[in-house]
């Protein structure tokens, strides 16, 4: 029997709308909502980065760039690396300048993923990494990190089959706020080597890191691909700039889809990229290390929360273990969170982003643990 002309590939089945999106678009329809449920900066993009930005157009730089990225910004990411990993030759580790790092996990997991190869990743674990594997016709493969959200090396060890392709970090993580250590990292890198996997480390929140330096798996790992961006760092979410660097046969493979695909980053959000990179964020970061205590010290003990360490996220244990439950009693209060089962195998907790003003948030937080007081309903 022919295909309708209107039906959709089939792929599409495999995808559904983001849990994330449907809160935001239930966001647009409310009155002035306490809104924890985006993970996106309150703070603006920095005034140097905007004014470069500015200059950039009336210059007109507005065209393509070459799809690798500018060679400003390559060079601002390479000498950030150097000074960071003490990396010197770049033929080995060309840069790539993507479209967001989820533009860089979506030309990865293209370039990397053949139908039936499997992916492993923490549960709980960012919404995108599922449905990319998925899309590429790959399996993902969550690993249970409950209760404390450390990645057991044990566990990852058993998930590990013939068909394994890629072992997927993500610290600091969306949506649990846990920062790995560096023996947790170099127990992973350990297991990746003597299995001959790549590591893609996702890094977007590698600035939020609150009570320990940040340590990258690509300091550790040497077959690591690292993936950091602008968008959480310095508030550029809307301005889609982002970066690769890895083995360079796997850099090459996603600069030549990205040329097919995206064509290149935003010109002038790149040259933006340079400027915000001189920028200080260490005022930022501090804002955000007081509205991680204040989260904790209202629901730390009250709802059993594990102390996130970084992001700016915490993934909450909901009362009753019924995360989508405790959710719609919170929109009905006009506090916005997200269910755990967007994120997770299971529903038993509430993912809350502390990404607001001092204010909202400790409205918002007052808010719920009244409802966590309450009696349940029959």
């Amino acid at each position: 029997m022919p295909r309708p002309p209107l039906a959709v590939a089939d792929r599409m089945r495999l995808l559904d709308a983001s849990g994330i999106r449907k809160v935001f678009d239930l966001a647009a329809n409310m009155t002035d909502p306490i809104n924890l449920s985006i993970g996106q900066p309150d703070f603006d993009v920095p005034d140097e980065a905007k004014e470069v930005a500015i200059e950039a157009i009336r210059r007109g730089e507005n065209k393509y760039t070459q799809t690798q990225g500018t060679p400003d910004l390559r060079r601002a990411v390479a000498k950030q690396c150097r000074e960071e990993f003490g990396w010197t030759d770049a033929s080995d580790r060309p840069y790539l300048i993507t479209s967001g790092v989820s533009g860089a996990l979506l030309l990865a997991i293209q370039t990397l993923v053949n139908p039936g190869d499997e992916v492993i990743f923490a549960d709980p674990y960012f919404v995108m990494y599922s449905h990319l594997v998925n899309l590429a016709g790959g399996k993902p493969v969550p690993v249970d990190t409950y209760p404390d959200f450390r990645p057991d090396v044990n566990r990852i060890a058993d998930a590990i089959t013939a068909k394994t392709r890629l072992l997927l970090v993500n610290s600091p993580a969306n949506p649990t706020g846990a920062v790995y250590t560096a023996q947790e990292l170099r127990d992973l890198a350990d297991l990746a080597g003597r299995h001959e996997l790549l590591v893609i480390s996702d890094e977007i929140y590698n600035l939020f890191c609150y009570d320990e330096p940040f340590v990258s798996m690509a300091g550790l790992y040497e077959n690591t691909l690292l993936l950091r961006g602008f968008s959480k760092s310095y508030a550029m979410t809307g301005w889609r700039v982002g970066w690769a660097t890895g083995p360079k046969p796997i850099l090459e493979k996603m600069t030549m889809l990205q040329q097919y695909t995206f064509v290149c980053a935003p010109s002038i959000a790149q040259a933006a990229a340079v400027a915000a990179m001189r920028v200080n964020m260490s005022e930022q970061v501090a804002a955000y290390r007081r509205k991680r205590d204040l989260v904790c010290e209202a629901l730390g003990e009250r709802f059993g929360l594990t102390r996130p360490g970084g992001a700016f996220y915490a993934f909450v244990p909901a009362p009753g273990r019924d995360a989508t439950a405790f959710v719609k009693q919170a929109i009905e209060h006009n506090v916005l969170v997200i269910p755990g089962n967007v994120f997770s195998t299971r529903d038993t907790h509430f993912r809350l982003s502390y990404a607001t003003t001092d204010e909202k948030l400790r409205d918002g937080l007052a808010i719920l643990t009244q409802l966590a007081e309450s009696p349940p309903r029959t």
